[in-house]
């Protein structure tokens, strides 16, 4: 990999992991068309995700903190009732992470046509949200919800669905609050998200990785995926709030047919 996919690759990741259009997804065919190797493969997702990870504390870093010193009080205040339905949300994910670890990553080897038909199910899933979210109720994110949001957020470790559009669809058609979907949805994956890289990290050989990849291209990647996911999470909050998820099921039902094509005839 060079410093140029790095780049290109560091901004799709950045871009699509707060986006609802599927990071993985978007990766994967980034991948197939730039030709990456495996060994880059593993070291440049654990790099990039790691960016993404700094860039959505940077963005809720004052909500961050409120949480973080609430519940260190050591009472069953908001603060801490807000990090035990965050743990709830991690739930179904984990063990899914356990029990499947090996079949889930069975899908990330260049099946373009398995994406294109994931892409699919997220804009079916965002389109939903968009006609039948129901506002006529809104309220608290409650434990059921969390819950909920993370079976959502399973379903998400598939390439072509998108973490963000599951778990923010879900939380818009349970009638949850626009803005408090986007921020839990984005806190709720930080521990998966590093749980799962330090996962990787301990079964890789760093030092073949460092050498196989180079550190220009390691450096440009984060940078780029930390930088365009730091805009994109800012956004993507307005977005919410503004009900604009119809055109991210627009856009994932043209990538994902073009995805299809690509699969069947290329």
């Amino acid at each position: 990999m060079n410093w140029f996919e790095a780049l290109i690759l560091g901004i799709i990741q950045g871009l699509t992991e707060f986006l609802p259009v599927s990071s993985s997804g978007h990766l994967e065919l980034g991948k197939a068309v730039l030709n990456v190797e495996a060994m880059e493969d593993i070291t440049f997702t654990v790099v990039v995700h790691g960016a993404t990870v700094l860039s959505t504390l940077v963005v809720f870093f004052r909500e961050v903190w409120i949480i973080l010193k609430g519940s260190f009080q050591f009472k069953w205040n908001d603060e801490t009732q807000y990090v035990a339905k965050i743990i709830v949300s991690m739930l179904p994910v984990l063990v899914v992470g356990i029990f499947m670890e090996e079949y889930i990553e069975s899908f990330f080897n260049g099946r373009i046509l398995f994406v294109g038909l994931m892409l699919l199910i997220t804009a079916t899933f965002l389109a939903l949200a968009h006609f039948l979210q129901n506002k006529t109720r809104e309220g608290d994110i409650g434990f059921g919800s969390a819950f909920l949001m993370g079976i959502a957020q399973v379903f998400a470790t598939l390439p072509g669905i998108s973490r963000s559009g599951a778990t923010i669809a879900t939380g818009l058609l349970l009638g949850r609050r626009k803005k408090d979907v986007a921020q839990f949805s984005f806190l709720m994956v930080l521990v998966p998200i590093i749980g799962a890289n330090l996962i990787k990290l301990s079964d890789m050989d760093l030092s073949m990785a460092s050498n196989s990849l180079g550190t220009i291209p390691l450096l440009i990647g984060f940078l780029a995926a930390f930088l365009s996911g730091w805009l994109a999470c800012s956004w993507m909050v307005n977005l919410v709030k503004k009900g604009k998820l119809i055109w991210f099921a627009i856009y994932c039902l043209i990538i994902g047919l073009v995805a299809i094509s690509f699969g069947l005839f290329a």
